[in-house]
C-alpha cells in the first residue's frame, strides 16, 4: 500500500542534520513503502516555548529537509502561539512563501483552550493550512503538565473554528476518550502515532469517526515505521479503509497531487 506519514520529526533533540542522516532516513521510510513524510521540526529543542529566532531555526532547518528532498518531504510551521499575533503571521507567511508549508504544528507552549490560539486560527485560516496539535490524555496529568493538549481541548478547538481543520495528534495518547471527543466534528481528525499500539483502538477510531478522518502518523524517530504500519494492517477495518488511512486520506487534507 502506498503510505504518507504525516507525523514525524526528522531532525530531533539535534539529532538528524547531516545530510547522511537525512538519506539514511529517507531510505528507511522508502524501504517500508513510505512515499512522503510530512516534517514537523524540531520541537523540543528548545524547550516548550521557544523565542522568535529559535522558530525561525527550527522552521529553517524544516526547509531544508525540503529543499533537499522535494519530492519527499512535507514541512508543516511550527509556532508558539503566545508570542502574539504579529509573530504568528509573520513566521506562517514565511514558512508559506519561502518552503510551501502546508501545515501548522503545536506542541505545549500553551493548552489548545488558551486565547491566543484564535492568532493561529486566524492564519491557519488566511493561508489554508491544516492545524496539528499535540495531543495526549490529561487524566493522570499532574498540574504543572496543565499546557499539554487534553483530547477534549483539541475538541473545544476543533468545534470553535469548524472551518480550520486540524489534527489530533498522538491516537494512541488520547486514546478510547480521545476519540469520543472527536465524534460529529468533520473537521477533527486523529493521527495513529504517539506510543505502542493498543489492540483494537484503530478499528473503533474507524467505527466513531469514519474511515476519512483517520491518519497514519509514526512520530518517527520516537517511534518505529514498521510497528504502526503493523498496527494499522493488523486492524479489522476494511482494505479500502486502510489504504484511505495510509495514503489517501492525507493526500486529500494536503491537496498532494
Amino acid at each position: 500500500m502506498r503510505i504518507i506519514d504525516v507525523h514525524t520529526h526528522p531532525i530531533f533533540l539535534g539529532q538528524g542534520r547531516k545530510e547522511s542522516e537525512i538519506r539514511r532516513l529517507v531510505a528507511h521510510g522508502r524501504s517500508h513503502g513510505v512515499e512522503r513524510m510530512v516534517a514537523l521540526g524540531d520541537v523540543l529543542n528548545y524547550g516548550a516555548r521557544p523565542d522568535e529566532a529559535q522558530l525561525v531555526a527550527i522552521n529553517n532547518e524544516t526547509g531544508h529537509l525540503q529543499q533537499l528532498h522535494p519530492d519527499y518531504f512535507i514541512g508543516f510551521c511550527y509556532l508558539n502561539p503566545l508570542l502574539g499575533e504579529t509573530a504568528v503571521r509573520r513566521e506562517v507567511e514565511r514558512c508559506v512563501t519561502q518552503f510551501g508549508s502546508k501545515g501548522i504544528k503545536l506542541e505545549i507552549a500553551n493548552n489548545a483552550s488558551a486565547a491566543c490560539m484564535g492568532a493561529v486560527m486566524k492564519a491557519a485560516r488566511e493561508f489554508g493550512l491544516v492545524v496539528l496539535q499535540h495531543t495526549w490524555s490529561s487524566t493522570n496529568f499532574p498540574a504543572s503538565m496543565k499546557d499539554h493538549s487534553d483530547p477534549d481541548d483539541t475538541a473545544q478547538l476543533a468545534r470553535r473554528h469548524p472551518d480550520v481543520n486540524i489534527i489530533m495528534a498522538h491516537l494512541v495518547g488520547v486514546g478510547f476518550r480521545g476519540v469520543l471527543a472527536a465524534k460529529g466534528l468533520p473537521n477533527l481528525f486523529v493521527d495513529t502515532s504517539g506510543a505502542f499500539p493498543e489492540d483494537g483502538l484503530v478499528a473503533y477510531a474507524v467505527e466513531h469517526l469514519g474511515e476519512d478522518r483517520v491518519l497514519y502518523g509514526t512520530d518517527l524517530p520516537i517511534r518505529e515505521s514498521s510497528v504502526k504500519i503493523g498496527a494499522v494492517l493488523d486492524a479489522k477495518i476494511s482494505a479500502r479503509a486502510k489504504q484511505k488511512i495510509f495514503f489517501d486520506n492525507t493526500a486529500r487534507l494536503l491537496n498532494l497531487t
